[in-house]
Order: structure tokens, then sequence, then C-alpha cells
């Protein structure tokens, strides 16, 4: 059988509950061998993080520090240009071989902006994609995606050996934001029970987030 390794990007600016939990719901469904976080560096889509590559790295590597099979990958932050997936997922595919299957994990939203990203049509020749979807989500899904999504959707009882194929997954509603957690901390209120306590105690030492 086949390796599955699942591939969770984003800032992490910071860590929070809600990021480790959709990975634990996609790893447990998917049956995942390893679930790789990969903080980007200098992401094109969105403002540049608050803390720096390293404070992110440090506190994502504090976070699933005793979670079996999880492991955080900082390939994107040792690239100098910018954090592009496409050129992510290749590096990973010729690094890890043909023998495994790789499982690119969104949210709802950034699946809905896919046709805006570098080269999102390569995203499914080099792996499948789990979209996280959410009770109160609003981004209605572009006309581009419409025929995708009626031609690659599998379920999670269906054979996921291809790459290729789209895979959405409900995921427990837990309302936490990286945005949230800044405003709360710059405001010199508490984020305790919003984040793993290694990271807030981080966040803390270093003064990261503050006015």
């Amino acid at each position: 059988m086949m390796r599955r390794i699942g591939l969770l990007g984003g800032t992490f600016d910071p860590v929070h509950h809600g990021h480790l939990r959709s990975a634990v719901e996609v790893r447990d469904l998917l049956g995942l061998d390893e679930l790789r976080l990969i903080p980007s560096a200098r992401p094109p889509h969105r403002p540049q993080p608050g803390a720096s590559a390293e404070a992110r790295l440090a506190m994502l590597q504090l976070a699933v520090d005793r979670c079996a099979g999880f492991i955080v990958d900082d390939c994107e932050l040792r690239r100098e240009q910018l954090s592009y997936t496409a050129d992510t997922l290749e590096s990973l595919r010729a690094e890890l071989g043909e023998n495994v299957v790789l499982f690119l994990i969104l949210g709802w939203d950034a699946f809905c902006g896919l046709p805006n990203w570098h080269r999102w049509e390569s995203l499914l020749q080099l792996a499948s994609l789990v979209v996280l979807q959410r009770p109160e989500q609003d981004s209605e899904l572009p006309e581009a995606l419409k025929n995708l999504m009626a031609a690659r959707s599998v379920t999670v009882t269906d054979d996921l050996a291809a790459h290729g194929q789209i895979i959405c997954l409900s995921q427990t509603p837990l309302a936490i934001s990286a945005t949230q957690i800044r405003g709360l901390l710059s405001a010199g209120r508490s984020a305790r029970f919003l984040l793993p306590d290694a990271v807030l105690d981080y966040i803390e030492t270093h003064g990261l987030y503050r006015p």
C-alpha cells in the first residue's frame, strides 16, 4: 500500500488549536502515515506575517512536539523566492518519489481562491486536494472549479491511491483565527486556551504581537 502524506501549509502566525484540530481530524479520517505542517516564508497572496519565520517555526515545533505522525517541514523557509505551493509540491514529489500519495489540505476559502494561485492547475497533477468545510462557509465556488469538483470529487471510502482527486471533509467548528489572537495580544488581553500553552509561553517570553 502506498504511503499517505498530508501537507498543511500556512503562515501559522501563530499556530492555534483550530489548525491543530483540523490536522488531527484529517490524519485520522484519511489514515495518513504522516502529516507535514509547512510554514510559509513569503506568502504571495496575503500580508507578510507579524512574527519572523524563525519564531513561527519554533512555535509550530512546540505545538506538535508530542503529536504522533506530525512533522514540521521548513522547506519553504529555506527557499529564497516566494512560497508558491506548486513549487513546494514539485520539490516534495522529487524528494519522496512516486510511491507516495500527497494530500494538500486547504480551507474552503483558500480552495475557492485557487484559480488565482500560481500554476494552480498543476497542483492536481502532483497531489490530491483535501478541502475542509465548515457549517458557516459563505464563499461561493467559482465557475472554474465547479466542473472540476464534479469530475474529481471522491469520498474517504473510495480508492485514494491516485493523484488529482478532491476530498471534501467536514471539520469540528472552532471559531479561532490567528487574526483574533494577534488582536487580543496587541490589546494586552489573554489568548489562553485558544492556542497551546507552550506556544503562548513562547509568545510572552519573546514579546511577540505586542504594540
